[in-house]
């Protein structure tokens, strides 16, 4: 489980093609993976992955991902030198400023829209596959990772907004974004179980 408060950026050195996966070899420069374990969870862009083989010497982290990860997220997209997301799995008793991930992503959502605002960014996103009912005003989201408010939801385009403060741009890749790119979305479980659950029952 993670809390979606991304610790910081760490870089794709090297991308290896499987049968049916790909390796990709993540740098440790800022040692978020110091006590890392083989077999440990880890979101890159919000996506939970298993650590497969630590490189001590070349002080690099492996982590395998299957096709059909990669077809559901961003993660299909990455290059060498890209950099990418870093949040360790939650650790009991620890404090969870954010809210519960799990790092399953439901599939990428579109920036259809991107202000500067000062210092902020604010953010428009399409939200795919008739899943904008899982959505509502200050509400939660999981966004390449990032555990972030919504600030507007709008049914009929099935779009929702957010905002960005500065310390979210300079920890992430939000930086970067622009007009037109996907990023990886997770569901917020409690939410889905409802709106799920009352539809149900509307049915009956």
């Amino acid at each position: 489980m993670y809390t979606g408060i991304v610790q910081g950026l760490e870089k794709i050195i090297e991308i290896q093609k499987g049968d049916g996966f790909i390796t990709i070899v993540v740098s440790n420069q800022h040692h978020f993976f110091t006590d890392v374990f083989i077999g440990a969870s880890v979101a890159i862009n919000g996506v939970c992955l298993t650590v497969t083989t630590i490189d001590a010497a070349l002080n690099q982290i492996h982590f395998d991902i299957s096709d059909v990860t990669l077809a559901l997220t961003t993660l299909k997209n990455l290059k060498v030198g890209d950099a990418v997301n870093i949040e360790r799995s939650a650790k009991v008793g620890a404090e969870n400023g954010g809210h519960n991930l799990y790092g399953h992503i439901e599939g990428t959502a579109l920036i259809k829209n991107l202000e500067h605002r000062g210092e902020t960014f604010h953010i428009d996103l399409q939200i795919p596959d008739g899943n904008i009912k899982y959505f509502f005003l200050k509400g939660f989201i999981g966004l390449n990772g990032c555990s972030l408010t919504i600030n507007r939801v709008d049914r009929e385009m099935s779009e929702i907004s957010i905002d960005l403060i500065p310390e979210t741009l300079r920890l992430t890749t939000w930086k970067d974004a622009k007009v037109g790119d996907e990023v990886n979305y997770e569901i917020d479980q409690m939410t889905r179980t409802l709106v799920d659950t009352l539809e149900n029952i509307h049915q009956r």
